[in-house]
């Protein structure tokens, strides 16, 4: 990788703000008066800052929570203050990640170490429409924030939520009063969150009208958040209708399509009229983004197979007594478009690690009868392979999609522990589809845009010291279909907030992460 050092012009315009100068001569010593003392100072490395260009060799300086100085501080070497330093060895110096679609509870897995250790510092949580299920989402963040989690935490507020406390439910027309609640408990989450986020294929979701979404889509636009969405059908025949729907609330605020896949479509050329759609509504001003994870099996509730008409208890419960021989018929139907039973593999007790062929034929009873008579619409969840490698592929090709995990601590799918390893493993290194810089860039700077935080994502004076140190070469994605749970290997140094939060492979003991609050309008 070619590199260059920081020129002297440009360490003097870098320190202007922090040392007193003569002549264009850093000051004697001590480094930088006006600070007691320097925490930590990392040396030689190879800075990637996230802005996608090209890599330069420099120093890093870290006072309290804040990158204070990027350069050639040789002249800090000598400086007694420094608490602590940090040898890279030209290894990268990158930003840390920001995952834009990430799961768990921080009050029970408050460390998030499957994230820090691939190199995650911030994840995003209230994803597919649900949040948690409380009276005052702020209450709940203060609860999160005392706690501290091993991450930064950028929260959403989920659409099904605000559909199920505000009594709407299954409702596909709220009553005006439950309309009037779900506005107003949205507008109590704004100053909160980051925006809000949809779950269509899902209940409560999936009964919204259009119309609905719409009314919401102005309050979220209001504040200048952005709505997350897991559209409502990801099938290769049902996307173009899907991404539509979204666009329209796009007129209305900024839109953002979770996890986008095509579920059985197939190549570049495909992708590339799903990424026409996106540049088509962006020339027509609406700020449409994406992001996608490095696997082609998804991971979600068995009920994904099942009809609309038979997703609930008491719709299922229905379906199976008066329309047993239609719901069959949908379900072998629907399992064979998604590349058949071998193609679902089990993430629940007692089937974990079963595919449904497998537990069809230990059964001996046909797959359909398995998914009625022994799981249910609501029994299981599950990894489901049905989306092209070469056509996902194709999608990172765009300046508009980014990186996500869609990963938890405990799923049962590896995306959850190797997604940003994988990436530059598989797609940087091996594949050769970006580069470290426009990989990096895609993970950092790109999220931290649309959420429009602007001290995090990049690595220069002034930003707070989330950083991660890895030789590129190092770097491995651990976990696999059968043993999801393994975590990344190769980043060495995590830090979060200027706090050594993880290091060559363990735990510091410290969480350092904030709840981070989006910024005012």
């Amino acid at each position: 990788m070619m590199t260059t050092r920081i020129t002297a012009r440009a360490l003097c315009v870098s320190l202007t703000a922090f040392v007193l100068m003569s002549g264009c001569q850093p000051a004697a010593e001590p480094f930088l008066p006006q600070y007691g003392s320097i925490d930590i100072l990392i040396e030689d490395a190879q800075v990637i800052d996230g802005s996608g260009t090209a890599a330069v060799a420099a120093d890093v300086v870290v006072v309290g929570d804040t990158i204070v100085f990027v350069g050639d501080a040789a002249f800090a070497a000598k400086d007694p203050r420094i608490v602590r330093r940090i040898d890279a060895g030209g290894r990268v110096l990158a930003p840390g990640f920001i995952d834009l679609h990430s799961h768990g509870n921080p009050l029970e897995t408050p460390e998030m170490e499957n994230f820090l250790a691939m190199g995650v510092t911030t994840i995003s949580l209230g994803q597919d429409g649900s949040s948690p299920d409380v009276e005052e989402l702020s209450v709940w963040l203060n609860e999160v924030d005392q706690k501290r989690m091993g991450t930064n935490l950028a929260m959403f507020i989920g659409h099904g939520t605000l559909r199920e406390r505000a009594g709407a439910g299954r409702n596909p027309w709220p009553e005006p009063e439950q309309m009037a609640r779900m506005l107003k408990m949205l507008e109590a989450a704004m100053p909160h969150t980051f925006g809000m986020t949809t779950g269509l294929e899902y209940n409560p979701g999936l009964s919204a009208s259009e119309e609905e979404l719409v009314v919401l889509a102005q309050v979220v636009g209001k504040y200048d958040r952005v709505i997350m969405s897991h559209m409502r059908n990801e099938d290769d025949d049902q996307l173009e209708n899907s991404i539509a729907e979204l666009l329209e609330q796009g007129r209305h605020a900024r839109v953002h399509i979770s996890h986008l896949k095509s579920v059985y479509g197939k190549g570049s050329a495909r992708a590339a009229e799903i990424l026409g759609i996106i540049e088509a509504a962006r020339a027509d001003g609406i700020d449409v983004t994406a992001d996608m994870y490095p696997y082609t099996a998804s991971y979600t509730g068995i009920g994904i197979v099942f009809p609309v008409w038979a997703k609930t208890r008491e719709q299922f419960e229905f379906a199976k007594a008066d329309r047993r021989e239609e719901l069959e018929e949908y379900l072998r139907n629907r399992v064979a478009a998604r590349n058949g039973p071998e193609s679902t593999l089990l993430g629940t007790d007692p089937w974990t690690g079963k595919t449904l062929a497998e537990l069809s034929f230990e059964l001996e009873l046909p797959f359909e009868d398995v998914l009625i008579d022994i799981i249910g619409p609501n029994g299981a969840s599950g990894a489901y392979f049905v989306m092209n490698e070469e056509l996902q592929t194709s999608l990172l090709d765009s300046p508009w999609v980014g990186v996500c995990s869609d990963g938890s601590p405990t799923g049962f799918h590896p995306r959850g522990h190797g997604t940003f390893a994988k990436i530059i493993e598989d797609y940087v290194l091996q594949n050769e589809v970006l580069t470290l810089e426009e990989a990096v860039a895609k993970m950092t700077s790109f999220p931290a845009r649309l959420l429009k935080i602007t001290d995090r994502g990049l690595i220069a004076e002034g930003k707070r010291a989330d950083l991660i140190l890895f030789d590129p070469q190092n770097v491995h994605a651990r976990a696999t279909y059968p043993e999801p749970l393994q975590l990344a290997e190769g980043f060495d140094l995590v830090l979060v907030n200027g706090v050594v939060a993880r290091e060559n492979g363990k735990l510091a003991g410290v969480r350092a992460g904030r709840v981070l609050k989006p910024e005012s309008t």
